[in-house]
């Protein structure tokens, strides 16, 4: 009977204490937002990357030419009023193809990105907070596949899986699980004997719980950090495969492999491989840029 009694007084006190948090977790999103747009690099970065998503939202209005649409009659053309970017060895526009090309690359980066944080912070948090046997077992499988550099190791799954764009999906994002997991296991281990997470024990709250509302909220801050950082892996690693000829197949145009068609004849026609090594280039320099305020910002060690 007294813990029914209690139970009410107890849920409007858990009440009362979530309010302020949330308040204070809204008030610490905005001090830290604004603190990343002081950052001279984060406003360049975000500038550029946000031109490349508005570019590939609005690519099948704005390319000037059908990306796929072959011309035997205009052959290989440098830049000109009529293709801006020139023409390849079929004729095609490259204006058209590069634009074109943003959506897909935009699509592998921020669809690998999602797999290796939901496949990596869940290990993460698991292993970090039960350990065990489980912490044994799992890491050692991270380590295995932490002695692959992120290239090769996404290179080996879409040669198994063969080309496309889901195989380009899911080889980039499990080759970054490793990676997610050992930073989330190791913030998890920084809080999980915390008072704070001690006294949720204490009460009686289950462990799925603790996770979710104590430990995960105070280990983003690396996690946000790590993800920011791994767009620009992402877009550099789905360009690579195509590239090798494991990735995206043509015609579909996509910034790896149109650099791979121009890349015989770059003495002669420097064009067909210079624009859409500039777009690889641009969009993971805007990434790293975002990448590196948001570690400034976030990371205590780096704060004067």
């Amino acid at each position: 009977m007294s813990q029914l009694a209690i139970a009410p007084e107890a849920v409007t006190l858990d009440l009362k204490i979530e309010q302020p948090a949330r308040n204070a977790a809204w008030r610490s999103l905005r001090k830290t937002t604004r603190s990343i747009l002081r950052h001279k690099g984060a406003r360049l970065g975000l500038f550029v990357f946000g031109a490349f998503v508005l570019m590939a939202i609005l690519s099948p209005w704005i390319v000037p030419y059908d990306p796929n649409a072959q011309n035997a009659a205009l052959g290989i053309g440098p830049p000109s009023l009529a293709h801006p970017f020139g023409t390849d060895v079929f004729g095609r526009d490259i204006l058209s193809r590069v634009i074109d090309a943003s959506k897909l690359s935009l699509l592998i980066a921020f669809a690998s990105v999602a797999i290796s944080v939901a496949g990596g912070v869940t290990l993460g948090m698991l292993t970090g907070y039960f350990q065990g046997w489980l912490d044994a077992i799992l890491m050692r499988c991270m380590d295995v596949l932490l002695s692959f550099p992120g290239l090769v190791l996404a290179l080996v799954l879409a040669a198994i899986m063969g080309p496309g764009l889901q195989s380009v999906i899911v080889a980039v994002g499990i080759a970054g699980i490793p990676t997610f997991a050992r930073v989330s296991r190791g913030a998890v281990l920084s809080v999980r004997n915390n008072d704070y997470v001690e006294a949720a024990r204490s009460i009686g709250c289950a462990s799925g719980q603790v996770i979710r509302r104590h430990v995960l909220p105070n280990t983003l801050a690396p996690i946000i950090v790590l993800t920011t950082l791994y767009v620009a892996f992402a877009v550099l690693t789905a360009s690579s495969l195509s590239f090798l000829g494991v990735g995206v197949r043509p015609p579909t145009a996509e910034w790896g492999s149109m650099t791979n068609e121009g890349r015989g004849i770059l003495q002669v026609a420097w064009w067909v491989s210079t624009f859409p090594g500039l777009m690889i280039m641009l969009l993971v320099l805007s990434a790293n840029l975002v990448g590196d305020a948001v570690r400034d910002t976030l990371d205590p060690t780096l704060q004067v």
